[in-house]
């Protein structure tokens, strides 16, 4: 669930009901130093850091990063963008702040807690996953891609061995495919012994599941079926594309899985997408499913990391009139489309929107590219100009929303840019975010856990 919104409060609730939590992994350097210079409220993050294997380079952070009396009206330091030659200090506090989220997700009971991250941010995905490899992570979820090189690297890293990644460059090759790796030696962190924790991809299709437990570089042990209702990234449509009257890609049965193949594969899956009620749960497990993936309810609950503020406010909005959600095709610069909640004042509002100066200053949703025989990198929501410079097609740039810098905000981890503005959020959510309507303010994780099992009165 977008950065930090899944976080280690809500996954360690979840979990200790005996379901699976499970903390994003996503933009967790930022989030990791963000929450530093915010005066880390409670310790909780440097309680963590006492835990991580390398002391030495924890001091080096806390140095540079942890301001006690908090940032005090000032911009956040910004972590350094990585790029394919340099990525060392990117790379250290994206180990250490997902050994982090982990660590705090487990810390007072012994259940599985799970992270989830996004195929697409190639770069970052290595020591996100080391981190919360070493951290004692139970289970990987990944989606918005094919993610076939990931068993691999957990089977390296679990045999305490260097992992290795295919980099996807955009154009014609001008030269072998740059490999990306990581050795867990040259962060100071060799010989501790790691486990190796399952690995369920997100998919939409039981082809989809075929392609990868044939091709995957290791085994996969399960699948989450996301349906086009799920929010955050959709899959496209399959197939020629066509729009209703809003603009929304159409959807249709082809798009739909179907389960009848998918317990011929033998393996667990769960169904995610317009399932939060108990009884989706029950058909979802008399389709043969092992149960269900649930995200917008948990969003909203109290223990979920949205702004405070800003999670209250959507539910008594949802409350009053009935909440619009688009799959906007144009939104995300990776170009699957994304479901954005229409509010007035985030960048779904197009006057909130021609109003942003556009910048790129984290860089995940970049795209790698061949410039001068090197790897260069792009993103569709930078400054047009830029992305011109580079080789984009200006067409590319129309409608794209800085989602790095709108789902820090919705974290409460807002940049306050060199012009002054504050970055708005950008609210994603499943189709289901109206249910809110039926909800009590300040609802808990374990409420919505009682209420999908099917006893009463939670709501």
């Amino acid at each position: 669930m977008g950065v930090a919104v899944s976080n280690w409060v809500l996954a360690n609730a979840v979990s200790r009901t005996g379901e699976l939590g499970v903390v994003s992994g996503t933009g967790i350097d930022n989030v990791l130093v963000r929450r530093l210079q915010d005066g880390d409220e409670g310790g909780h993050t440097r309680r963590a850091l006492a835990q991580y294997p390398n002391q030495e380079r924890v001091q080096a952070a806390l140095k540079k990063y942890f301001l006690p009396e908090g940032r005090q009206g000032k911009p956040y330091k910004r972590v350094p963008m990585p790029s394919l030659t340099s990525h060392r200090e990117s790379w250290e506090l994206s180990i250490m702040g997902a050994f982090v989220e982990v660590w705090l997700a487990r810390e007072g009971h012994s259940n599985p807690v799970g992270v989830n991250l996004l195929t697409k941010l190639q770069l970052f995905n290595l020591p996100s996953l080391y981190g919360a490899v070493l951290a004692g992570v139970d289970t990987v979820i990944m989606g918005a891609g094919i993610p076939r090189e990931i068993p691999g690297a957990l089977d390296a890293f679990a045999a305490g061995q260097p992992a290795s990644m295919r980099l996807d460059v955009k154009g014609d090759p001008q030269g072998d495919t740059p490999v990306i790796t990581l050795d867990p030696a040259e962060y100071g962190l060799a010989g501790i012994p790691v486990g190796r924790p399952k690995f369920y991809p997100i998919i939409t299709s039981h082809v989809l599941a075929g392609v990868l437990l044939k091709k995957a570089s290791g085994e996969v042990q399960g699948f989450v079926i996301e349906g086009p209702t799920a929010g955050g990234h959709n899959a496209p449509p399959r197939g020629q594309v066509t729009y209703d009257e809003l603009g929304q890609p159409i959807y249709t049965e082809r798009d739909i899985c179907d389960l009848s193949e998918m317990r011929k594969l033998g393996l667990p899956f769960w169904l995610a997408g317009g399932q939060a009620t108990p009884e989706s749960l029950r058909a979802a497990e008399a389709g043969g499913a092992a149960g269900i993936q649930v995200g917008t309810l948990f969003a909203f609950c109290q223990e979920s990391g949205f702004r405070a503020d800003f999670r209250e406010r959507v539910q008594v909005k949802a409350q009053q009139e009935r909440l619009s959600v688009f799959t906007d095709p144009l939104a995300s610069p990776t170009g699957f489309p994304f479901k954005v909640v229409q509010l007035p004042d985030t960048l779904s509002n197009p006057e909130v929107y021609a109003a942003r100066q556009r910048v790129c200053d984290i860089g995940y949703l970049r795209e790698a590219y061949w410039q001068g025989g090197k790897v260069g990198w792009r993103c569709a929501s930078e400054p047009v100009d830029q992305y011109v410079a580079k080789g984009g097609k200006i067409e590319d740039t129309v409608g794209r929303k800085c989602l790095c810098n709108a789902l820090m905000s919705d974290a409460g981890l807002a940049q306050i840019q060199k012009n002054g503005d504050v970055e708005k959020p950008l609210l994603t959510s499943g189709d289901g975010i109206f249910a809110l309507s039926d909800w009590k303010l300040g609802y808990s994780a374990h409420d919505v856990i009682a209420y999908l099992r099917g006893e009463s009165g939670t709501r």
